[in-house]
């Protein structure tokens, strides 16, 4: 019964899991309550906070190297409800069986370190982890249901979240950078964005006063129009459609 109301809720979470994390802004707020600079140094606040960006970009690069090996149809964006066209089983999917989750959870962590809270960060982290076992849980129900022995023996060897170099298997498919661009261009602006929003916040808190770093102002306009021609192409073009769904289209019309 534990299990089917952890799958329960997993799917709910699921669904919602874009939107459900904003719920927690109350508590970044609080957290930064007390912000200051290390050492009483602007100079040091920047280093850290290119220090906290560059880690929320390796989960981004974490999941990039993902996406880029997998299969149309599959470790998508989608929210309503579970898919899988087939299951992965080789490059990161041999490593650890949720790597875009391991990719999330080091974002999260690039966040944390930004704020410079231990207890901020350890609510969040513990959140993370009881939030993400439960959406786990409906994931692998979903694919046990549809994959049967092919993913009870591929999960008996892989491990869940902390990647095991030992199981590696290449990667069956070319990387795919029309698969990566068309997929995390939200989380690369969602990113830069919030990282824009904490200096600013962070800024206010020390200064009492509304400043906004230039080395953000670039970084925050780089990241806008990056995600902008992304978007553009991702609709009004096909320039970011996968090869193998554009064959698809194109034999389905002839």
């Amino acid at each position: 019964m534990l299990t089917e109301e952890m799958t329960k809720q997993g799917s709910f979470l699921f669904r919602w899991r874009s939107y459900l994390p904003l719920l927690g802004f109350p508590l970044v707020l609080l957290a930064m309550k007390g912000f200051r600079y290390p050492y009483g140094s602007h100079f040091y606040d920047t280093l850290w906070d290119l220090f906290s960006l560059g880690v929320a970009f390796l989960g981004l690069a974490i999941r990039a190297l993902t996406i880029g090996f997998v299969a149309p149809g599959t470790s998508g964006r989608n929210t309503k409800c579970q898919k899988a066209s087939r299951l992965n089983t080789t490059g990161a999917y041999s490593l650890v069986r949720h790597p875009l989750y391991l990719g999330n959870l080091v974002i999260v962590v690039g966040g944390t370190l930004f704020v410079r809270n231990f207890w901020f960060s350890l609510v969040v982290v513990l959140g993370f982890v009881l939030y993400y076992e439960r959406i786990i849980s409906a994931e692998e129900s979903f694919l046990l249901e549809k994959f049967g022995s092919e993913f009870a023996e591929w999960a008996r060897r892989t491990p869940l979240i902390v990647p095991s170099l030992r199981s590696y298997k290449p990667p069956d498919r070319r990387f795919s950078w029309r698969m990566v661009l068309r997929g995390e261009q939200s989380g690369f602006f969602s990113i830069v964005a919030t990282f824009t929003f904490l200096e600013i916040l962070g800024d206010y808190i020390v200064q009492d006063v509304l400043v906004i770093d230039p080395l953000w102002i670039v970084i925050f306009a780089v990241g806008l129009v990056t995600y902008l021609m992304l978007m553009f192409l991702k609709k009004k073009t096909k320039v970011l459609t996968p090869r193998c769904e554009v064959a698809c289209e194109r034999h389905q019309t002839t």
